[in-house]
């Protein structure tokens, strides 16, 4: 689906000095909520906590559920108010803003007010030991929130922050949550919502479902589609597409080798979507002989990518070449492509003095990641690594985002969801998300000196050759073997209209509708 504003215009405009006011009214969406939504979702919630969530199905969740100052419209990257009755830029380091009145917490936590967003947003600040929560570079530009009266208040900024409306305040990290609800649920708070979303978490039972269910006291401008929605975690594709065709789930993501077979069913539409997420091996640069840069240089020459495309993913996605999609504002179009030679990576083992050595290679425990991580294990044989694969399910497998888990780790099947401002890739890249989602454990002073002072330029043509450097650092580096940028397929029925933003990773629920 083609985006309505282009990239670059719509950096330009969110970070304009002049005001930018959101003060007008958001048409009414009237669909009268009726029956039951099922939809599928690759995993289940680990943390629906903002500032510390795990996957977009949480994000999902919670902007389904929670309300921020300001949403995506349905399908596009071009936003109107939400709780907000206005909210204006009123310079790079100044947005006020004044809530809608009379916006209740599910829950009975009572109306949301300016207190309950200067908390939610201040969560993510450090803390004073100096611990971040995982998603605190979404707002690593806020200096604070000041309440100025019951609905109002100001966001201050330390710098500029072109990147702050696109991932922080319309997306997951802006969502705003009950100060009282928060306090007084305390862990439980990730595995509950407390919002005054359209709708509102009323059941989870692990593995099996989350139900999100219409919510009555809800008085946004849009109006829940369902009574309820309930969310089936699916891991594998064959499943899914099984528990479609049986009429089980009305929404899922497929494999796009399965296009064909999905196309011939009645009733039902195919949407594709180009992807923005990156998945790749990383290598603990930390832990020897991995330490070893001409160790790293062997294994990413060991691995025949190419093939990895085509047996894994059947063909279906192209080949990525470095950390940005393209279309993406530092896209790195000259990345050099790396193809297998096994003679050359055997050398450079040799050179390090482990011709012969062995790896672990830790994945998720789906037939694509297993699938990958046996073409990986097969190509690193014949150069003389010998590679055990250590599938896990989620639950183990994103748990080593906690408490420096990843310590010791080797190599490393990862794939994240992108956003659409290159900060939110990169950030996952500093040494200061070493312990948490850094599993690469590779820090290096120039990246992460280029990366703060991208977050703050508002000229998207100086910020773009700074991405393009941190690009070329990591290639350097050679602690990231990448694999593809991905696709996303999805088949529903025709009696379901969805929403999707351009990405197709983040599902806009509170959107979704009959047709």
């Amino acid at each position: 689906m083609p985006h309505s504003l282009d990239r670059r215009t719509l950096l330009k405009m969110l970070t304009a000095a002049t005001a930018l006011p959101l003060v007008m009214a958001a048409p009414r969406l009237a669909f009268a909520a009726t029956g039951d939504l099922v939809v599928r979702a690759d995993k289940d919630i680990t943390n629906l906590d903002p500032a510390n969530r795990t996957s977009v199905v949480e994000g999902n969740i919670l902007r389904a559920c929670a309300q921020n100052l300001a949403r995506f419209k349905p399908n596009v990257l071009e936003w109107e108010p939400d709780a907000a009755k206005s909210l204006v830029q009123v310079s790079e380091t100044e947005i006020t803003f004044e809530l809608n009145p009379g916006q209740m917490f599910s829950g009975g936590y009572g109306e949301m007010t300016a207190e309950d967003v200067k908390f939610s947003f201040e969560r993510f600040l450090p803390a004073a030991d100096g611990t971040k929560p995982a998603y605190a570079d979404d707002w690593a530009a806020l200096d604070k929130v000041e309440v100025t009266g019951t609905y109002t208040g100001r966001i201050l900024l330390k710098n500029p922050a072109p990147a702050l409306w696109l991932i922080a305040i319309c997306d997951g990290s802006g969502v705003i949550i009950s100060k009282k609800a928060t306090e007084a649920l305390g862990a439980a708070i990730s595995t509950t919502v407390v919002g005054t979303g359209p709708y509102t978490m009323t059941e989870w039972k692990p593995n099996e479902s989350i139900t999100l269910t219409a919510n009555p006291d809800y008085k946004g401008s849009d109006t829940a589609g369902f009574t309820r929605i309930i969310i089936k975690p699916v891991t594998e594709f064959r499943t899914a597409l099984l528990a479609y065709q049986a009429g089980e789930i009305a929404f899922t993501e497929i494999d796009p080798v399965t296009i064909a077979d999905v196309t011939a069913l009645p009733d039902s539409v195919v949407l594709n979507k180009q992807s923005i997420d990156y998945t790749w091996i990383g290598i603990n640069t930390q832990k020897a002989p991995f330490d070893n840069l001409k160790v790293r240089q062997a294994l990413r020459l060991g691995i025949d990518m190419d093939m990895v495309i085509a047996g894994a993913y059947s063909g279906t996605v192209e080949r990525a070449h470095s950390l940005m999609a393209p279309g993406l504002l530092g896209y790195w179009a000259d990345a050099p492509v790396y193809n297998r030679d096994v003679a050359a990576a055997q050398a450079l083992l040799a050179e390090a003095g482990v011709p012969q050595m062995t790896a672990t290679l830790t994945c998720l425990n789906d037939a694509k990641s297993q699938a990958t991580a046996a073409i990986v294990q097969a190509n690193l044989a014949e150069i003389g690594v010998a590679v055990t694969i250590n599938a896990l399910d989620g639950g183990a497998y994103w748990s080593m985002g906690e408490g420096d888990q990843s310590k010791d780790l080797e190599l490393t099947l990862i794939t994240y969801g992108g956003k659409f401002d290159p900060s939110f890739q990169t950030q996952w890249f500093t040494g200061a998300q070493v312990g948490l989602w850094n599993w690469q454990r590779w820090t290096n002073e120039e990246f992460d000196s280029l990366n703060e002072k991208a977050g703050t330029t508002t000229d998207p043509d100086a910020r773009g050759p700074m991405y393009v450097r941190m690009q070329e650092l990591l290639d350097e580096s050679a602690s990231c073997l990448w694999i593809t940028h991905g696709a996303k397929t999805f088949v529903h029925s025709k009696t379901l209209v969805p929403a999707l933003l351009p990405n197709g990773a983040d599902w806009q629920l509170r959107f979704f509708h009959p047709a």
